[in-house]
């Protein structure tokens, strides 16, 4: 498990395929009845988008840190397991990237409210639909998926912070 970690952190095919096999398999289900090409077409443009984006992102914060993507990713680890380099210019990369993303995390914390009000609306909106339609069912498990998922955000973002605020201290101390 350990290994296949640390190809999805370092490899974009990996997260490519991973994207790709998700996306196929979620839209078998949601469009049973259509042709199967449809489902690998719509799941490599999803893939395609997504690692757009994923591959630009990285390419921005490579940029900012003053390392390649793979620099990039070692650097995350290490603060995931609270590693704090020793080596100087291992520290000047290390506290870049921990401001870079504790800025981004904070500006993006204004519009979190409002994330998180919108999947209510959609969840009550389509639990009230199903129970107008006479559907409880559907609509109640992606009402609970959604309140998971919600719950799975914040959580992810607070643990996210105290490690780079971990981090940030670490490196302001020594």
């Amino acid at each position: 498990m350990l290994s296949l970690k640390r190809l999805l952190d370092r490899s974009l095919t990996a997260q490519a395929i991973l994207v790709f096999l998700l996306g196929l398999g979620i839209t078998a289900l949601i469009r049973r009845n259509e042709h199967p090409a449809v489902w690998v077409l719509q799941s490599a443009l999803y893939t395609g988008v997504a690692i757009a984006v994923l591959a630009v992102q990285r390419r921005k914060a490579a940029r900012a840190v003053g390392t390649d993507a793979s620099g990039l990713a070692d650097l995350n680890r290490k603060i995931r397991h609270r590693e704090v380099p020793q080596d100087p210019e291992g520290r000047a990369a290390m506290r870049r990237l921990a401001a870079e993303q504790l800025g981004q995390m904070e500006r993006a914390g204004k519009w979190l409210p409002y994330w998180l009000g919108a999947m209510g609306l959609v969840a009550v909106g389509l639990f009230v639909l199903g129970a107008i339609g006479g559907s409880l069912v559907f609509p109640l498990v992606f009402a609970l998926g959604m309140v998971g998922l919600c719950c799975w955000v914040l959580w992810m973002r607070r643990r996210s912070l105290d490690r780079l605020r971990w981090m940030h201290q670490a490196l302001r101390q020594g």
